[in-house]
C-alpha cells in the first residue's frame, strides 16, 4: 500500500507493508542468508530460522528483509506511476515497525525538474559567417613545408636553433628512472622542450662528445617521484643538424601533390578550410540554439543531479589522464587545486550539460521523434562507405552500443532540423 505526495520539488512516498508481507520478506532473507551461519549441532545452512534468531538476536534478518521489502514496493510504485521520475536514490526519513501491524516506511527523493519548452520562433542564436583568411591558407602552406623538411648534418658545435641528435640516460640519486632514457632523439636547441637548463648545456658540444647534464626537476613536475629532485643526464651528442625547408613553387607543388600550380593548391586549401570552418560554425550554431532553449526553459536543476554529473565528469577526466600516464592526484598537485575545488569548478558545466539533456529529451518526447530503420540504414551506410564496406558487412560487425550511437545520430539530426526550421 502506497501513499504519495509531492512537496516542493521532492516526492514523499509512504509504504505500508502488512505483517504477513513482512513475514514473507524475513523468510526470504533467511533462505538467502542461512548458509552464512555456523550453529553448533547443525550442518552449515541447515539451522532453522528460530535457532539462528535465538543465537544472533531477533533482528538478525531485519536489515536485509527491510531492504528487500522496501525496494520491491518502491520499484512497484514507480512502475505504476511512470510520471514520477526520481533523480536520486530515495532516503528513509521515518520508519515504524510492530509485529501486529507490520512496517511503515517514509521515503523522500528529489524529482526530475518540471519545465515548459519555449517557442523556438525567433531564437537569437545565429550561424557565424565563414571567411577563410590568407593567413590561414599561408599557415597550411607552411605546415606542408615543415612536413617536408630535411635535416642536414653539419660539422660544427651545437648552437641555439640547431637540432641536436642525442642519446641520453637520466639518473636521480644515481638510479635510472622510468622515461628518462632515449636514443637518437632530435632536440631543437632553444625550443625549451626539455627541463630548464638542459638545452643550454648542450650548446657548445661537438659530435661524439659526452657530457653530464645537471638539472633540477620543477616542484610542479607531474611525476611525483621526480618533483624538485636534482638529476644527472648522461648525454652523447650523435650529430648536429640544420633543418632545410623546401621552396613552395609550382614545381614543388606538381611534384608532391595532384595540383600543377601554387594557386591551384591554394584554392584547394581554401575549399577544404571553408568546408571545415562551415562544419565548425554549424556545430557552434547548434550548441548555441540548445543553450538558448535551455536558458529560456528556466530549468531548476536539483543539486543531487549536479553532483552526480560532476562525479561522472571527474571519472571521465581521470580516465583520459590515465592514457597520458598521469593520475588525478598528480594533476591536482600540478594545478594547485584540491579535489573539492576541482569539482566545484565543474558544477557550472555539469548543470549546463543536464539542462541540455533535459531539453533534448523533452523535445524528442513531445514531438515523438524516432529513427526509422530506413533512416538508420542510410546513416550507417555513410560510415560503411568510408571503410569500403557494404551495409550488411558493416552491420554484422556492429555492437549494440554502435546501434545506439547511430540511432542517436539520426534522432539528434531530426531534433536540430526541427529547431532550425521553427526558429526561422
Amino acid at each position: 500500500m502506497h501513499k504519495y505526495e509531492k512537496k516542493d520539488k521532492k516526492g514523499v512516498l509512504t509504504i505500508n507493508i502488512s505483517s504477513k508481507e513482512w513475514e514473507n520478506a524475513v523468510e526470504k532473507s533467511y533462505e538467502e542468508n542461512k548458509g552464512k551461519f555456523n550453529i553448533q549441532g547443525f550442518r552449515k545452512g541447515k539451522a532453522p530460522r528460530k535457532v539462528i534468531e535465538q543465537n544472533y538476536g531477533d533482528t538478525v534478518f531485519f536489515d536485509d528483509a527491510f531492504d528487500h521489502a522496501v525496494s520491491e514496493e518502491y520499484s512497484k510504485f514507480l512502475s505504476e506511476n511512470t510520471n514520477v521520475i526520481p533523480v536520486e536514490q530515495p532516503r528513509v526519513t521515518d520508519n515504524k515497525f510492530t509485529a501486529d501491524k507490520g512496517l511503515e516506511v517514509v521515503l523522500e527523493f528529489e524529482l526530475m525538474p518540471e519545465f515548459e519548452l519555449p517557442s523556438f520562433k525567433g531564437l537569437k542564436a545565429k550561424k557565424a559567417e565563414v571567411n577563410v583568411s590568407d593567413e590561414q591558407i599561408n599557415a597550411e602552406l607552411e605546415s606542408e613545408r615543415q612536413s617536408h623538411a630535411r635535416y642536414v648534418e653539419e660539422d660544427k658545435t651545437a648552437e641555439n636553433g640547431d637540432f641536436a641528435v642525442i642519446d641520453f640516460t637520466g639518473y636521480v640519486d644515481d638510479v635510472k628512472f622510468d622515461g628518462g632514457e632515449a636514443k637518437d632523439y632530435r632536440l631543437e636547441l632553444g625550443s625549451h622542450t626539455f627541463i630548464e637548463g638542459f638545452e643550454d648545456q648542450i650548446v657548445g658540444m661537438k659530435k661524439g662528445e659526452e657530457k653530464d647534464v645537471k638539472v633540477t626537476f620543477p616542484e610542479n613536475y607531474p611525476a611525483e617521484n621526480l618533483k624538485g629532485k636534482p638529476a644527472v643526464f648522461k648525454v652523447t651528442l650523435k650529430k648536429v643538424e640544420k633543418k632545410e625547408l623546401p621552396e613552395i613553387d609550382d614545381k614543388y607543388i606538381s611534384d608532391t601533390t595532384e595540383f600543377e600550380t601554387v594557386e591551384e593548391y591554394k584554392r584547394s586549401i581554401k575549399e577544404n578550410l571553408t568546408k571545415l570552418e562551415d562544419e565548425r560554425a554549424e556545430r557552434d550554431y547548434e550548441v548555441a540554439l540548445l543553450d538558448e532553449i535551455a536558458e529560456l526553459s528556466h530549468i531548476e536543476v536539483p543539486q543531487s543531479m549536479v553532483e552526480h554529473e560532476v562525479h561522472h565528469m571527474v571519472e571521465d577526466f581521470e580516465h583520459r589522464l590515465s592514457h597520458q600516464g598521469m593520475t588525478l592526484q598528480n594533476y591536482l598537485e600540478y594545478v594547485g587545486k584540491t579535489l573539492d575545488e576541482f569539482k566545484k569548478d565543474r558544477e557550472s558545466d555539469a548543470e549546463k550539460n543536464i539542462k541540455t539533456r533535459l531539453v533534448l529529451q523533452k523535445i524528442i518526447s513531445e514531438n515523438k521523434i524516432t529513427a526509422t530503420s530506413e533512416e538508420l540504414d542510410k546513416n550507417i551506410e555513410e560510415y560503411a562507405l568510408r571503410y569500403n564496406m557494404t551495409l550488411d558487412d558493416f552491420k554484422k560487425a556492429m555492437s549494440p552500443n554502435d546501434y545506439a550511437y547511430f540511432e542517436n545520430n539520426v534522432i539528434m539530426t531530426k531534433v536540430l532540423d526541427l529547431i532550425k526550421e521553427q526558429s526561422k
